[in-house]
């Protein structure tokens, strides 16, 4: 049986002209330098160890060109909820911090040689010290959560960190299994990357005394952005090159993980395409050609463009969520970042 897809919106307009690609982010970035300097000097001050392996572990993931995306909507929620305090910043550290924690844990986990282009921390340093570094940045991140003083924020953060933990465990238990379902899937994505996209955004309204339903706009905001950020990521790894997606491409393929993209092409093919599935997929039995072919069967059954039409409706959400706040030049910067994670697909 097919899966159901709901029909994909064309994202609002807003009256501003929207800023596309990098620019939404290059926008983003300016609106709040002054804060995000001091933020990385913060993730700087608090990645020092005296045991020499940790700083230079933690640096090369840190230093290795991420977005600091998850950081930045910190930064940017806070500011648009009206604060003008500094609690925001070491929030935003914290949240770097967790974010970068768990992509040293995964590395491990799939096995990485790459990561934002550059050799992964495992393959540089072993699967050991990237494993007890990523757990010494976690608990840098609750240091820094206690230190903020507030129960609130340290409930959400915490759950956070429990529910992408959550996330990546129901991604192996599902993980080679072509009878998983869509359900599954989003619960996946919904834990390993929405809940810190959420997280990221909601504490900018505690900091900022925002009250309930403001708050729970922020959450809504980066709950959504964060499963369309991902929808994405798992279209690119079937199409984009290496050198744009910084991993090398397949990987979720050769890894046997259940996506969007496979499920659709799985539920819409005939019983020799779902056999090719099984054989990939359930059983790694996979040959050269075979990516190639994987390729081909998803754009035969528009697997990527309704991968991409999925994002597009969680970006909706993602605006709309924004219409309990004021017009303002952060506003408009975090509904310019919906379009900047989508058009990564172009």
């Amino acid at each position: 049986m097919d899966l159901p897809v709901q029909p994909s919106a064309e994202l609002p307009i807003a009256a501003h002209e929207a800023r596309r690609g990098e620019d939404a982010l290059a926008t983003l970035t300016a609106l709040v330098k002054d804060d995000l300097e001091v933020c990385n000097r913060l993730i700087v001050e608090r990645m020092q160890s005296p045991v020499a392996l940790i700083p230079r572990l933690a640096a090369h993931i840190v230093a290795a060109g991420g977005k600091r995306l998850r950081p930045l909507l910190t930064l940017a929620a806070a500011r648009m909820a009206g604060y003008r305090g500094e609690r925001h910043i070491g929030l935003a550290a914290c949240v770097e911090f967790i974010h970068t924690a768990t992509l040293l844990h995964d590395d491990v986990v799939d096995e990485s040689a790459l990561r934002r282009g550059q050799a992964s921390a495992n393959a540089l340093f072993g699967n050991k010290p990237s494993v007890l570094v990523g757990d010494f940045l976690f608990s840098r991140a609750f240091q820094v959560m206690v230190a903020d003083g507030s129960l609130e924020v340290l409930r959400i953060l915490s759950e956070a960190s429990a529910t992408i933990a959550e996330g990546e465990v129901l991604q192996l238990v599902i993980q080679n299994d072509t009878s998983s379902t869509e359900e599954q899937y989003l619960a996946v994505i919904e834990g390993k990357t929405a809940a810190l996209f959420a997280a990221a955004t909601e504490v900018g309204a505690v900091v900022a005394g925002c009250d309930a339903t403001r708050q729970a706009g922020l959450r809504a905001y980066g709950h959504n952005l964060g499963v369309a950020f991902q929808l994405i990521d798992d279209a690119l790894d079937y199409s984009a090159e290496q050198e744009r997606l910084g991993k090398t491409v397949g990987d979720d393929f050769r890894e046997g993980k259940i996506t969007l993209p496979v499920l659709l092409a799985f539920a819409r093919g005939d019983e020799a395409e779902r056999e090719f599935w099984r054989r990939t997929i359930e059983d790694r039995e996979q040959s050269d050609a075979d990516l190639t072919q994987a390729i081909a069967l998803m754009e035969k059954h528009r697997a990527f463009a309704d991968t991409v039409g999925r994002a597009r409706d969680y970006g909706a959400k993602a605006l709309a969520a924004l219409d309990a706040f004021p017009d303002s030049a952060e506003k408009r910067a975090l509904a310019d970042i919906v379009e900047f994670c989508i058009s990564r697909a172009r």
